[in-house]
């Protein structure tokens, strides 16, 4: 992207026209604004998207990048994520997969921030497709897209929280000597608390929240850069290079060796996902249109890069991968961690894991929040009327962060059932939320409507596109096949069904009712200058009345 670029692309976005604008407010009634008392960033959402502005701009340019890297929780993350590669081939999937898959995600990345410059509302990329394809078939690919996201959002918040017990209760397990059993009903009791603690959190104002996230990201490098420091310098003995990067040890039950290796594309999905997360919160961003698009980019390349030097790492110093996959406490790398570091150093760097999920789920909160909000504001959720309310203290959307609580429990509750199911929750989040990516992708690839943001990749966009799409599709098929054999009730990889019951109960539900009345998402407001004419605003449609 070159400097005249980025002046084109802003000339274009920052316009702002004067006069007063009529708008669709949160709870679908139409309001009058004038757009000259407004800053830049807020009249842009009214005259260019059609929507009252509702929040705070309180993010600047470190707190939107550290709060697009909080979303990934690299450390924390890898933590309960790898002994995906482990089973699927051992340290040479670990190393490989990460560079390999990292590559795909990084392409998904760029293309989720190009559309994000060129259209920054809290509806993320749902809201793109009425920009990108034909007005007829924006309402079926709308719903169908907001709906794949929503559940790949509660689906991503809910595994975080799971996996934030699994380590708090490891720390705890380490502390009394391993003679803690740790039970699935113990689990799901702490992932429940840890959720509701997740909701007061989200209660509080843009504003802390703000300040909170601001500090995130200093703190995550500096704990995975002792911790990287620590092992090396602690573990004795260590594999060599040969071990490390050429070791193929398949436990997975599939063959050959190389399918098998496949299923250790899943740790890196998981973690690199969830790109548009800083999309859902660029109404409370300042120049939204230049700084989300370059935090989602930088902060997935930090990612790529540091969770493949972590993963090495790792695969350094973690001795026996068959002793650390049947840990008592369930954490393969808490294990290495007690191993090499000892109890003490062991706990500290659990607690740290513990600590840098939670901030993904108060992150990946608040963007579901803000997502069942935007959603709402189109009438895509039942009960609209309701999440779309602003607390005029707070000035979030308390309702819709407390009803994702709730789907977040308790989609959870099922790991009372089996440990399998909840290992479906972990994979249906990387498909549901790369596909309500590619959706919208894939229309600016067909239609050719798409007019570039500030950031955008000129020449390569096309083929950045094209091969995120294709990467997509490719895990797709790999991440709903069981990943052990034999395949039993307790090693089904149950991501099938949710893939499967949740679209499905979507398409039921707009042939029934939602084609009735849901006609997309807002296309553009009605607008008049000083005159009483009407300005020329981008866009082909007024906006609807609900």
């Amino acid at each position: 992207m070159n400097d005249a670029q980025l002046h084109d692309g802003n000339a274009h976005h920052r316009r702002k026209s004067s006069g007063v604008i009529e708008v669709s407010g949160p709870d679908g009634q139409r309001r009058t604004l004038n757009l000259a008392e407004m800053n830049d960033a807020d009249a842009q959402l009214a005259a260019q998207f059609g929507y009252k502005p509702v929040f705070k701009r309180e993010f600047g340019y470190l707190s939107t990048f550290s709060f697009a890297v909080s979303i990934s929780g690299l450390f924390a993350t890898i933590m309960t994520t790898f002994s995906f590669p482990l089973y699927a081939g051992g340290s040479a999937a670990a190393v490989w997969c990460w560079l390999i898959s990292g590559a795909g995600c990084m392409c998904i990345a760029c293309s989720v921030a190009e559309l994000v410059s060129a259209y920054p509302t809290s509806g993320g990329l749902y809201f793109t497709i009425s920009r990108l394809a034909p007005r007829d078939w924006v309402p079926a690919l709308s719903w169908i897209t907001g709906w794949i996201n929503l559940l790949g959002q509660v689906a991503g918040v809910a595994s975080s929280e799971y996996g934030a017990a699994q380590m708090l209760l490891a720390a705890v397990s380490m502390g009394r000597d391993f003679n803690y059993t740790i039970t699935a009903n113990t689990t799901v009791g702490v992932m429940a608390a840890l959720t509701v603690l997740t909701g007061v959190v989200n209660s509080l104002s843009t504003y802390w929240m703000e300040k909170m996230t601001k500090t995130y990201v200093i703190f995550h490098v500096l704990v995975l850069v002792s911790c990287s420091i620590a092992l090396l310098v602690m573990t004795k003995p260590k594999h060599d290079a040969h071990y490390v990067f050429t070791n193929v040890e398949p436990t997975s039950g599939w063959s050959p060796a190389g399918f098998s290796f496949l299923f250790g594309f899943l740790s890196v999905s998981w973690t690199m996902t969830d790109y548009d997360a800083t999309a859902h919160i660029t109404e409370e961003i300042n120049e939204p249109e230049v700084k989300a698009p370059w935090a989602i980019s930088l902060a997935m390349l930090f990612t790529y890069i540091a969770g493949f030097l972590f993963n090495i790492v790792l695969c350094f110093c973690m001795g026996d991968p068959a002793e650390i996959l049947l840990s008592p406490i369930v954490q393969p790398v808490a294990q290495i961690f007690y191993n090499s570091l000892g109890k003490a150093g062991g706990i500290f760097f659990t607690v740290c894991g513990f600590i840098i999920i939670k901030f993904v789920c108060f992150t990946a909160m608040a963007t579901l929040g803000r997502t069942v909000f935007a959603f709402s504001r189109d009438r895509l959720i039942p009960g609209h009327n309701i999440w779309t309310q602003i607390n005029p203290k707070t000035g979030t959307p308390l309702y819709a962060v407390w009803i994702s609580v709730f789907f977040c429990i308790a989609i959870n509750l099922i790991g009372l059932g089996s440990y399998a199911a909840i290992a479906g929750v972990f994979n249906i989040c990387a498909i549901a939320l790369d596909w309500s990516y590619c959706i919208p992708i894939a229309c600016k690839l067909i239609f050719g409507r798409f007019e570039p943001g500030p950031w955008h990749m000129g020449v390569f966009s096309k083929y950045v596109n094209a091969w995120g799409c294709l990467w997509t599709l490719f895990v797709s098929i790999i991440f709903i096949l069981p990943t052990v054999r034999p395949v039993t009730a307790l090693t089904m990889n149950y991501a099938s069904v949710f893939l499967v019951l949740i679209p499905g109960c979507a398409a039921i539900f707009w042939y029934i009712s939602g084609r009735k009345y849901y006609s997309g998402p807002v296309v553009e407001a009605e607008g008049y200058d000083s005159n009483g004419e009407a300005p020329a605003l981008d866009g082909e449609k007024k906006s609807e009345l609900p």
